[in-house]
């Protein structure tokens, strides 16, 4: 899509983003509760609609309070009720947003292919047409997260052409990754979507709802487009999982100013007020035209950069278990697709496929 397409579509649209719980390693309970909640927005006007990090069904927080022996029955439990992609569950999301004519974005659990017990963290972007655009993998599960997350791979790092404008996706942790933020800038994103978890386990020290909207405003102002934020809520499940019976860790848990949600602008500003903690739907007008004129003083894509100086090289190679068949002739591509045995899904670009 040329730079000449989006100029003559640039119109102001309501973004949603949803600040709320899962019903707690409950599949079919969450997704009915996501899908309700994109009716909810859509019926508010909203064109895009992001949802919070691994929000079917939920977020694995007995990693930071149990040690690993401990947690792998709930490991279990979460890989059960893990989704595959594609698979019924995403088919419900996909017709969710074919109805309300949006653009959804979603954090899910998404169950390897290829062998029984590995996890993805995975963030589905679904077009207005129930079409699945976008099936992006977490690169690098964030310290605790290991224990349950395999890391996903480049192929996915991709900016995708959606009426509402060139979009993006990362997940939590990965907004702090600059060269994973600069693949997607250098790819013409003008949308962005975070997700997050709400992250009371983290050090005393440490304010999740600070650091949430610190990353946002940075993406926003250095890439001079819009970040729309979704993070999750914490309940007393959630509490009453991962402390068992220690008093110290539902405590910590309970702690106020752990998620943050809403839309920024090309300013790095807000562009209403965020929620904390709470659960609520943000809404926000996105006027892709406001990304023009601040571009003139810094664009890091273009002429605010030294390309002869710094290079980033992005591999683009969905990576997989087992490639069958003879070695490949010397410099010749990877080999993917027909010949691979694993993952079954490969994202389609329309304009190279």
């Amino acid at each position: 899509m040329g730079m000449q397409h989006i100029v003559e579509d640039l119109k102001p649209f309501t973004a949603a983003a949803i600040q709320a719980a899962p019903v707690y390693l409950d599949t079919s309970a969450t997704v009915d509760k996501a899908v309700a909640l994109i009716h909810e927005a859509a019926s508010n006007g909203a064109q895009l609609i992001a949802f919070p990090e691994v929000f079917v069904p939920g977020y694995p927080y007995w990693n930071w309070t149990l040690n690993p022996v401990q947690g792998s029955p709930w490991y279990e439990q979460l890989y059960r009720s893990a989704i595959d992609v594609p698979g019924p569950h995403v088919d419900t999301l996909r017709a969710a947003a074919a109805a309300t004519g949006t653009t959804v974005v979603i954090g899910v659990n998404e169950r390897g292919p290829h062998s029984l017990g590995v996890l993805y963290n995975t963030v589905l972007t679904i077009g207005p047409d129930g079409s699945l655009l976008g099936v992006h993998r977490k690169l690098v599960p964030t310290w605790a997260e290991k224990l349950t997350w395999t890391g996903g791979d480049g192929g996915s790092v991709r900016v995708h052409q959606t009426p509402v404008g060139p979009l993006g996706v990362l997940a939590c942790g990965e907004n702090t990754n600059t060269l994973a933020r600069f693949a997607l800038l250098a790819q013409g994103e003008l949308i962005h979507v975070a997700n997050y978890i709400s992250l009371p386990v983290a050090p005393a020290d440490y304010d999740m709802s600070q650091a949430i909207a610190i990353r946002t405003a940075a993406h926003s102002f250095e890439g001079k487009l819009f970040s729309i934020v979704s993070c999750s809520t914490i309940t007393e499940e959630m509490i009453e999982i991962a402390a068992g019976d220690r008093a110290d860790i539902a405590k910590m848990m309970r702690r106020p100013r752990s998620a943050l949600s809403g839309i920024f602008g090309p300013d790095g500003q807000p562009v209403t007020e965020p929620l904390i903690d709470e659960e609520g739907i943000v809404y926000g007008e996105v006027d892709l035209a406001k990304c023009i004129q601040p571009k003139q003083m810094h664009d890091i894509i273009g002429h605010y950069n030294r390309f002869d100086v710094f290079r980033l090289h992005h591999n683009t190679t969905s990576l997989q278990p087992l490639v069958q068949g003879p070695y490949p002739a010397a410099g010749s591509p990877p080999r993917h697709g027909v010949d691979a045995v694993g993952d079954p899904w490969v994202p389609q670009d329309p304009e190279t496929n």
